[in-house]
Parts: C-alpha cells; structure tokens; sequence
C-alpha cells in the first residue's frame, strides 16, 4: 500500500526530476521512491565510507612509493657525490679549458641517453627490486 505525500521542490530540482524521468520513460514517483530509499538506506553510509577507506588506502600506497622513490633518489645522488669528490682530483688551470668542454660533449651525451631512454618507457626505479616487506 502507498501513501499519499505532499512535498515541495524547488524550480530547478523539479526541472532535473522531470528530465530525468523523461529520459529514463520512468514515473517521477518511481525516481522519488528510489532517491529516498537510498537516502534512508543504512547501507549508504557503509558503501560511502568503505568507497572513502578505499580511496585512503590507495593513497597511503602511492605516497608510499613516492617516499621509497624518493629515498632512492637521495641514496643515489648522495653516494654519487661521495664518490665523484673522492675519485676526481683537481685540475690545473691549463686543463680545466679541455676538461670543461670534455664534460660538455659527455654530458650531451648523458642527456641524449636519457631522452632515448625516457622514450622506450624505461625507469631505473623499475629496475630496484621491491621491498618484500613494504605492501606498497
């Protein structure tokens, strides 16, 4: 058995109510019952907030990752550096000149590298194993 309410909505709500039930060949009391209905569902507020819990958990990873990514970054650049200023003596005045422009055409070269690399889709973070511990 149906009851008999009486309501009222604004312009614009009424407006969307009755475009939706146009293009759906629905009555407007049918999309009424079932706005209402998910409104008073008990269930709504779980699925909101396992959809929420969701989105959380897949956050938390990727910042996780970031951080892992992140620390690898540093480690490198840091033992980089270390070893760069323990292995590179330094240089005369007469052979700076040659080294600067040795270092250019190197480095020309590192960055063309690093272009054809970046193309083919490779990473070197893919190439570090995971941590088995970590459920990133």
């Amino acid at each position: 058995m149906k009851t008999r309410n009486t309501f009222y909505l604004s312009a614009e709500l009424q407006t969307k109510l009755d475009r939706l039930a146009a293009s759906k060949n629905l009555p407007r009391t049918t999309i009424i019952e079932a706005a209402v209905s998910s409104f008073l569902s008990p269930d709504a507020e779980d699925t909101k907030e396992a959809a929420f819990t969701r989105r959380l958990d897949k956050m938390s990873r990727q910042i996780n990752r970031l951080e892992r990514d992140m620390h690898i970054t540093l480690d490198t650049l840091a033992l980089f550096i270390q070893f760069w200023l323990t292995t590179t003596a330094p240089l005369s005045s007469e052979l700076y000149a040659e080294a600067k422009a040795k270092g250019q055409q190197r480095f020309e070269g590192f960055i063309a590298a690093l272009g054809k690399r970046l193309q083919q889709g490779k990473h070197f973070k893919d190439e570090i194993p995971e941590d088995k511990n970590s459920k990133t």
